[in-house]
């Protein structure tokens, strides 16, 4: 198996975030992990983000392909099924709390990335499995990124109660859940809280 990781706005791939705790384990695991530092996390350009998504999604050898996105990394990964950019399909994509379509236009360093209007028929095209993970109480997406994605892209979402935006300022560190939903190869394989 091999794992893109793409991370979010401000994000320099920190040791605490979860992002780098995955990349660690599914690597020991013998796994080839790529987690990139995407150009200017302050003042991402989308074009330019999608240049390095290009490059290292061909980098990715065959066999089973999965790519897990966090916040800014899942609107990156939706302009990229939008855009035809994906042109042999990923197995799996897993999205962890995208931010709002309001957040995003109203913050402009990240305004561009607000995601577009992209169809079921895309995003098949792009992965075979795509899932939602996100939580109830997300500060960059109020309505809930179930409603503002799950339900509109017709894609399973697991709602995680009080997570905020599962990042490190939740406690998103380790996370032994999306190691097992990594490993496991099953898109439906169960998504929960990291430990208290």
């Amino acid at each position: 198996m091999s794992f893109l990781l793409l991370h979010g706005w401000q994000n320099r791939r920190p040791p605490g975030h979860w992002h780098h705790w995955l990349a660690g384990e599914l690597a020991s695991a013998g796994h080839q992990v790529i987690y990139p530092q995407l150009p200017e996390p302050d003042q991402p350009v989308l074009a330019d983000w999608l240049a390095v998504l290009r490059t290292h999604l061909a980098a990715m050898p065959d066999g089973e392909r999965t790519v897990v996105g966090h916040s800014l990394g899942c609107l990156l990964w939706l302009h990229a099924a939008a855009s035809g950019l994906v042109t042999t399909p990923v197995d799996r994509v897993l999205l962890v709390a995208p931010p709002g379509p309001e957040i995003t236009a109203g913050i402009p360093e990240i305004a561009a990335f607000r995601a577009p209007h992209v169809t079921g028929e895309q995003l098949g095209a792009a992965a075979r499995h795509t899932r939602l993970v996100c939580s109830d109480n997300d500060p960059y997406c109020p309505a809930g990124a179930a409603a503002d994605y799950g339900v509109p892209l017709g894609i399973p979402a697991t709602v995680l109660g009080g997570a905020a935006h599962l990042d490190m300022e939740a406690g998103y560190g380790s996370w032994p859940s999306i190691r097992d939903w990594c490993l496991s190869g099953a898109p439906d394989a169960p998504l929960t809280h990291r430990p208290a």
